[in-house]
């Protein structure tokens, strides 16, 4: 038995509450009937509907609450229902209602995901249990292609330690045996813009036991924002005060193709071959006008001051990825699973930004980067039950990306000057191997236990021109989970881990070679950003505890406490220093290892019927979470040392229902974040606007196989504005920047054909 097993009672529970509900599963039938049977007189028009016969179509798949109850460890599944149920048009908004879970950036934007509101990668995000290359992000991925997402609280050695918050593992759509055809077009609409999208997903079987599945999205949209940025500098030499503001407005079309499938060989009775593609192809084209204000207006104005920037840039990212799955039974106790995968992306980015003063074009600054990452992974498992009810599980896993860079820089239409050392070419590569051993046991009716053990090394390089930086570590993390059902059903259960986890250092973070800010003036709050190669990654100590209780109509009450030990804390540190890249010292952003923190929070959470509670009450859905979360940096001073991004909580409430006089589907929720005070460093504070995202949704099923929705995503649409003051001892700087956020509303109509 896996970590994630299903026992056989949660199965035939699962399976008797599908089959209650089959009748809401019929479709006509087309049997294909013997040549020598005889010929049926037609049907009376008026009766044709009601003579049909219908086929009823049963599917074993296990429920989310089912697949959580069976866990030894936390875990959250969220099933194809759920994702469908309001209608996202990202993941990111989508997974924004979890226990614990935030993003970042502005509402209805999406943004990264965080959990437990700590960012900066500290959640592990996976695509059917591998980490994708650089520059993927979920909202690439259209919730249509996805079919369901695992949340894990607490690391485990078979999905990998590299998650000191949690892992989010997106699970793409599978061969499932269940047929279906199904066709969605829609479009969304936001300040007057329209953002047209259709997909296509098809299940079926083939052959002697073998099945397909193919979901094909594509989609258009565009976007305006409106930019509003300020910087009030107090000097304090001269006890004075500059503040300079900036407005302008940023427009933005986009366009993707998104393409994944799954073939499900059977190749005998014990073994099953498995070959998933996946091609994800974007294209975004910007432009973007800014005018600012100088008070007082600089005398003598510094070399380089302008008053407006107009800036144009387009990108471009493809990325293709094949795997292959192989899973044999050698006995009726041991099962062996291989799979390699391979893959390509290919980003090129070109922007042009049109300085002015008074008019007239002052500086020009023309930008092109283009990259090719290249990928392969690997990994052998092992599983075998034992007797006592033990479940052994071990496996291997090597992985490697290798990126080459070219990025060239023209300023007036010669180098820009300070970067010829670096030079515009630049080769990283990054390997990852991974050795793990676990073992999950029952110990009477009512104990789950669960040990293991992962290693992993890490070896990174990068080279350029002028240097050639290398990085290596390895971590080895221990793990313990435990689980107590207070009665035999299971309905109350108690779980319990011990952990050790890491953050390792982002390539990017870790190659040299810089970006230089042209924001005149250079100071602390616009400065140039630089990687270092001697990073070390983060270890993390955690303990986690939980309660959930199962209620008689499917509902769920639970409470999980969590607390993280960290060292080796890896942040971002601004200073002045002296570059090969100016003749003068540069104010510059590198991370580096600052010390220990320490955090932890509690996640309420409460799922259920309204008629549970409240008699005569109508059978509304209510879903509801609630966090805390405190943190501390040693080495900074409070009482905002918090960690980075980290919010003092945030809550969920929302509820859906399907009304009895007609055949619709009302739905609403509300995602509540903070503000949040961060002191960064000894010399920067870090600020973020509170958020209250109110969505809703109405689903008329047209008929068994039709249904319209129409949604509504940030109804509530407040400004957003993050900010900084940075206190350099010559200088005070306060800044803030940010804008309104908008609602968008879709219409979307869905068929089963």
């Amino acid at each position: 038995m896996q970590l994630n097993r299903v026992s056989a009672a949660a199965l035939l529970a699962a399976g008797g509450a599908l089959c209650a509900a089959a009748q809401a599963q019929t479709r006509p039938a087309a049997p294909d009937a013997p040549a020598s049977a005889p010929e049926r007189p037609a049907p009376r028009p008026a009766d044709a509907k009601a003579e049909q016969l219908k086929r009823v179509e049963v599917s074993g798949n296990a429920s989310d609450e089912s697949i959580r109850r069976a866990s030894t460890a936390s875990k959250i599944v969220i099933t194809r229902e759920e994702i469908e149920k309001f209608g996202d048009s990202t993941l990111g908004e989508m997974i924004k209602r979890l226990p614990g879970v935030t993003t970042g950036g502005r509402p209805g934007r999406g943004g990264d995901i965080r959990m437990r509101g700590m960012g900066g990668g500290y959640t592990q995000i996976l695509v059917n249990g591998e980490r994708m290359p650089p520059g993927f992000s979920l909202d690439q991925l259209p919730p249509e292609q996805v079919e369901r997402i695992e949340v894990l609280r607490a690391p485990t050695a078979e999905y990998g330690t590299r998650a000191v918050a949690g892992t989010i593992n997106v699970v793409l759509r599978e061969a499932l045996k269940k047929r279906l055809n199904e066709f969605r077009a829609g479009f969304g609409t936001e300040r007057g813009k329209l953002s047209p999208g259709i997909s296509w997903t098809r299940n079926d079987n083939f052959g002697d036991g073998h099945a397909y599945n193919l979901t094909v999205n594509a989609m258009r949209g565009e976007r305006i924002d409106n930019l509003i940025n300020d910087t009030l500098t107090h000097t304090v030499a001269s006890n004075s005060d500059s503040l300079l503001s900036s407005r302008g407005r940023s427009e933005d079309e986009r366009s993707s193709l998104n393409l994944t499938g799954r073939v499900q060989f059977k190749l005998n009775a014990t073994d099953s071959l498995a070959i998933q593609p996946f091609i994800v192809s974007t294209r975004s084209n910007s432009n973007s006008q800014l005018r600012q204000t100088t008070t007082p207006a600089p005398d003598p104005q510094p070399t380089g001051f302008y008053d407006a920037a107009d800036t144009q840039g387009d990108n471009r990212f493809t990325m293709a990825r094949l795997n292959a799955q192989w899973q044999s039974r050698l006995s009726p106790d041991t099962r062996i699973e291989a799979r390699g995968g391979l893959g390509r992306a290919r980003g090129e980015s070109h922007s042009v930004r049109q300085e002015s003063l008074a008019g007239a074009a002052s500086r020009l600054q023309d930008d092109s980067t283009t990259s090719r990452d290249s990928n392969w992974s690997a990994l052998a498992k092992l599983s075998h039950n034992l007797g006592g009810d033990h479940s052994l599980v071990s496996g291997f896993e090597a992985e490697g990306t290798n990126r080459h860079q070219n990025r060239i820089t023209l300023v007036n239409g010669a180098p820009q000057a300070g970067l010829d050392d670096f030079g515009d070419d630049l080769d990283a590569a990054s390997t990852r191997i991974a050795a793990y051993a676990q073992d999950e046991w029952n110990v009477g009716k009512q104990w789950d236990f669960y040990a293991g053990a992962r290693w992993e090394g890490i070896t990174t390089k990068s080279s350029a021109a002028t240097y050639d930086a290398r990085n290596k570590s390895s971590v080895f993390t221990p793990l313990a989970h435990a689980r107590y059902k207070l009665d035999e059903r299971g309905r109350d259960m108690i779980r319990a881990s011990l952990t050790r986890s890491y953050r390792s250092p982002q390539l990017q973070d870790l190659i040299a070679r810089p970006t230089i800010n042209s924001q005149v003036p250079h100071q602390a709050n616009t400065p140039d950003r630089a990687g270092n190669p001697d990073l070390k990654p983060e270890l993390a100590t955690g303990f986690e505890v939980g309660y959930e209780h199962y209620l008689s109509k499917g509902g769920l009450l639970s409470a999980n406490f969590f607390a993280r030990r960290i060292t080796n804390l890896m942040r971002n540190v601004t200073a002045l220093e002296t570059v090969t890249w100016a003749a003068t010292q540069r104010w510059v952003s590198r991370p580096q290892n600052i010390g220990k923190a320490s955090t932890a929070g509690i996640e309420l959470e409460a799922r259920f019927r309204l008629d549970e509670y409240l008699e005569n009450a109508l059978p509304i859905n209510v879903r509801s979470n609630f966090s805390f979360f405190t943190s501390k940096v040693d080495g900074i001073p409070g009482p905002n040392n918090h960690i980075d991004g980290q919010p003092k909580g945030t809550a969920n409430l929302g509820a859906d229902y399907r009304l009895r006089s007609v055949p619709l589907t009302l739905g609403a929720s509300l995602n509540w974040t903070p503000s949040t005070t961060t002191q960064q460093t000894l010399i920067t504070e870090t600020t973020a606007n509170r958020k209250a995202v109110v969505d809703a949704f109405a689903l008329w099923a047209i008929n068994t196989e039709q249904s319209l929705r129409v949604s509504a995503s940030n109804l509530s649409a407040m400004d957003y504005f993050t900010g900084s003051v940075i206190n350099t001892g010559e200088q005070l700087i306060t800044s803030r920047s940010g804008g309104p956020s908008y609602t968008q509303w879709q219409v979307r109509w869905e068929m089963k054909i």
